[in-house]
């Protein structure tokens, strides 16, 4: 068993006392909510004509994490831990953005939240892998939401994308 983790909990400890103080609970699943942010999604369209794609990781990841705010305590492991607020409404107007990004990484993309303090854009693909986008690039943050969460939430470094 990793020394950072407990019996009861799928997350370091630090993590999961981020997410639980945001009112996460394992098990916690708004649906309701999921499908209101998935409908408003589809329903979008840039005025050049861009979608955004909605899919079921994206769906999910919002019924568990949808509409926290995360504010992580602590100096973080390499830089601030991010404060967070997940609700995909932050990317509405991003649609051609994520919709580039989706066929340069031959996936789509879909918006999951902010990093409030420097306004960074998280987007969801449809494996699961979660990026950050910001006016610095555009950043790999880890496989699944859970490693992500933690990554944010614990300050490590994302991985710049770079174009190849």
């Amino acid at each position: 068993m990793h020394p950072d983790r407990t019996s009861t909990t799928r997350f370091p400890v630090p993590v999961d006392a981020a997410l639980r103080a945001a009112g996460w609970q394992p098990g916690r699943w708004n649906i309701k909510q999921a499908e209101i942010w998935a409908d408003a999604l589809r329903e979008h369209t840039s005025p050049a004509g861009h979608r955004h794609a909605v899919f079921p990781a994206a769906v999910e990841a919002w019924a568990e994490f949808g509409a926290l705010t995360i504010t992580p305590t602590g100096t973080g492991r390499q830089s601030a831990p991010a404060n967070l607020h997940l609700d995909p409404l932050h990317g509405l107007h991003l649609a051609r953005t994520l919709g580039d990004l989706g066929r340069a990484l031959d996936t789509e993309l879909c918006p999951l939240g902010e990093e409030t303090d420097t306004a960074a854009l998280l987007a969801i693909d449809t494996e699961g892998r979660v990026y950050t986008l910001d006016h610095t690039g555009d950043w790999y943050v880890g496989p699944s939401i859970d490693h992500a969460l933690s990554s944010l939430i614990t300050g490590i470094d994302p991985v710049r994308l770079t174009a190849g």
